[in-house]
């Protein structure tokens, strides 16, 4: 199986140039902006009057709650955030034809198993690349590369957690060095990023530096998951073609399309 790069950037990007890539866009923007406004909320809430006030100009975005009703938003849009790469796998792999509709069954067909699946996975397959990246960079990398493609297996291939990670190791063998130029990608931009950041935080514009950095951001990371949908879609083609060819056949759950 050979990732045709170009053909993936490409397609990835008329992918989300369509009414689904905004409608994931925006509710992508959305979840960004609650989590660091309610992160930043409860941050203030450990502080009295005083302090606190300094503290919120400091950290930019927050909300008229209390810090433990910041920490149940937290929780809750984390949790959102696992339904919606369901949502998101689901809804950029379907036919480009298809992508100028956002059907119902995107986000309302079999979503407790994927939802809890790509939660835990999540967790743990985060972990493992922050301690891969925080001992060694390279075996972050790797990692990184190597389980680009759990979120399709678990929200398209409705697979488990296991069984998402062989897949997305699977598909993925021959094409890291290629693959791994769309993570890298990612970091660059995700430092470049936090230096846009620091620069409104000199100029005490904290807020409108956490609106631009955050929407700068999510539109990369809708982008780069168009991306990631097409390279996903070119490797399950081909493998699906190979094991015909060898008289077996990829079972494959079709959602949308």
């Amino acid at each position: 199986m050979t990732l045709q790069l170009g053909r993936a950037i490409s397609d990835g990007i008329d992918r989300v140039l369509t009414p689904t890539g905004g409608i994931l866009l925006a509710v992508f923007l959305s979840f960004q902006l609650l989590t660091q406004a309610s992160v930043n909320t409860a941050i203030v809430s450990l502080f009295p009057d005083g302090p606190a006030g300094e503290m919120e100009a400091a950290l930019g975005l927050t909300l008229p709650v209390s810090g433990t009703t910041a920490g149940a938003l937290f929780v809750g849009t984390v949790v959102l955030s696992s339904a919606f790469f369901v949502v998101l796998s689901r809804a950029l792999t379907r036919p480009t034809a298809a992508l100028s509709s956002f059907p119902s069954d995107l986000y309302t067909r079999r979503m407790g198993r994927p939802t809890l699946s790509m939660f835990v996975g999540g967790l743990v397959i985060g972990t493992a690349i922050i301690i891969g990246s925080v001992f060694l960079l390279l075996p972050g990398i790797f990692l990184a590369v190597s389980l680009l493609f759990f979120t399709f297996a678990i929200g398209v291939e409705n697979r488990g957690i296991l069984g998402g990670i062989k897949r997305s190791w699977g598909l993925s063998r021959g094409n890291r060095l290629k693959l791994a130029a769309v993570v890298l990608i990612a970091g660059i931009i995700g430092f470049v990023g936090g230096l846009v950041g620091t620069v409104f935080d000199f100029a005490n514009s904290a807020t409108a530096g956490e609106l631009v950095v955050n929407t700068l951001n999510s539109i990369v990371f809708v982008l780069l998951y168009g991306v990631i949908a097409s390279a996903y879609l070119q490797l399950r083609d081909e493998n699906s073609q190979n094991a015909d060819k060898r008289g077996g056949s990829d079972s494959l759950d079709t959602i949308g399309g």
